[in-house]
């Protein structure tokens, strides 16, 4: 797995058009918070309990067109829960993953909020409010 800043993340999607961008957040992120332009959601984990989505490998093996060679790009609210995601999908022999540093919303500030220090959002690159 590749580690990219928010800003390269979106470089790399524009060189590389093939890349599957994956939004990997709870469904209630996802549709509440709003989400990066060009993303597929498919929950990591999700539910009252965090619970591992146990089709996650099987959804993105069909998005990516069973091509385990295809680039996936990871996003998750903080960039932590991607990281996870990630490791699984190597471990399911995707070769090309890449996690977006600092996620959809970044790190939390001292009064606990996000958006502010670091993330997709805080950059201003593309995303939307379903």
């Amino acid at each position: 797995m590749k580690n990219l800043k928010p800003e390269k993340a979106q470089a790399f999607i524009n060189e590389h058009p093939e890349a599957l961008f994956i939004d990997c957040r709870s469904d209630a992120e996802h549709f509440f918070v709003g989400n990066p332009v060009g993303s597929v959601h498919v929950a990591w984990q999700d539910g009252e309990d965090w619970e591992l989505n146990p089709h996650f490998i099987g959804e993105v093996r069909r998005l990516a067109g069973h091509s385990v060679q295809r680039p996936v790009i990871l996003i998750c609210r903080s960039g932590n829960r991607s990281v996870d995601a990630a490791i699984a999908l190597e471990e399911a022999g995707f070769t090309r993953v890449y996690n977006v540093l600092h996620g959809f919303e970044g790190e939390l500030n001292d009064d606990h909020h996000r958006n502010s220090i670091n993330g997709w959002r805080q950059a201003g690159l593309p995303w939307q409010q379903l």
